[in-house]
C-alpha cells in the first residue's frame, strides 16, 4: 500500500491539507495541486494510481481535467474520484459522464473518505487479476456470470434472465463498485439510438433484484447504478 501515489487536485488549501494528512496517515504516497492546469502537468510526470479532483476550479474545473486526462491512453485506467457538494446532481453526473469512477460528497468525513479510496484501490486490484480462466465468464460473490452462453449461476443454480437483463447484470458485475450513469447504462445496453421510456433501467434492476437476490445493486440517487458485494 505505501507505493500507492495518490494526487489531489483542489484550489482550497485547507481541503488539500486535510486530506493530505489523513491519506498519509495510512502510507500512501500523497501529491497535491492547486489547480487543474498545475494537476494535470503533476500527473503527466508522476503517474499516480489515483487522482481526486474537485469539480469546481479556477482555470479548468474537474470535468474538464478528467476530459483532457482520458483522452491521453496513458491514464484510461487510471481511478479518478470527484469531490462534489452534496446536492451538485448535474455536477455529479458530469464528472461520471467524462470517465470518472466515483464522487465523494462535501462535508468529507475522514473516515468514510478513507473508506472509499481503499475500496477503489481494491476494486483496481480485482479488475487487473483474472476472475475465471476465460475472458468471458465473471466469477463474483456467489455469481458467476458466462457471456458467452449468455448463463447466470448463483450456488452453481441457473437462473433464467431475459437478454436486456443479462447485459445490464454483466455490465455492472465487469466493474463491482464503479458508479454507472444512467446514459451509460442506456447507450451500453439499449444503445443510443434506440428510443426506451425513463423506467426501462428501473423496471430491468427491479426484475434483476428478484431473480438475483436484493442485495447486489445499490441505486445512487440521481445517478444511476452500481454492483457491491
Amino acid at each position: 500500500m505505501d507505493s500507492v501515489k495518490i494526487l489531489i487536485v483542489d484550489d482550497e488549501l485547507d481541503i488539500l491539507e486535510f486530506l493530505e494528512y489523513n491519506l498519509v496517515k495510512e502510507g500512501y504516497i500523497v501529491l497535491t495541486a492547486s489547480d487543474g492546469e498545475e494537476g494535470i502537468k503533476i500527473a503527466g510526470r508522476e503517474h499516480p494510481q489515483l487522482i481526486i479532483l474537485d469539480i469546481m476550479m479556477p482555470k479548468m474545473d474537474g470535468v474538464e481535467v478528467c476530459r483532457t486526462l482520458r483522452s491521453n491512453p496513458d491514464f484510461e485506467k487510471t481511478l479518478i474520484v470527484f469531490l462534489t457538494a452534496r446536492e451538485e446532481d448535474y455536477s455529479q453526473i458530469a464528472a461520471l459522464d467524462v470517465g470518472g469512477d466515483d464522487y465523494i460528497t462535501k462535508p468529507i468525513r475522514p473516515r468514510v473518505f478513507v473508506s472509499r479510496i481503499k475500496a477503489l484501490l481494491r476494486r483496481s486490484e480485482r479488475e487487473e487479476t483474472p476472475v475465471a480462466d476465460f475472458s468471458d465468464i465473471i466469477k463474483i460473490a456467489d455469481l458467476e456470470i458466462d457471456r458467452e452462453r449468455v448463463t447466470v449461476r448463483k450456488n452453481d443454480v441457473i437462473i433464467e434472465l431475459a437478454k436486456k437483463e443479462f447485459e445490464l447484470l454483466y455490465l455492472l458485475v465487469s466493474k463491482p463498485g464503479k458508479v454507472f450513469s444512467r446514459e451509460e447504462i442506456f447507450n451500453k445496453v439499449w444503445g443510443s439510438d434506440v428510443i426506451v421510456g425513463n423506467r426501462t433501467i428501473d423496471v430491468h434492476v427491479r426484475k434483476l433484484r428478484e431473480k438475483i437476490g436484493e442485495n447486489y445493486i445499490r441505486t445512487i440517487k440521481g445517478i444511476g447504478y452500481k454492483f457491491e458485494f
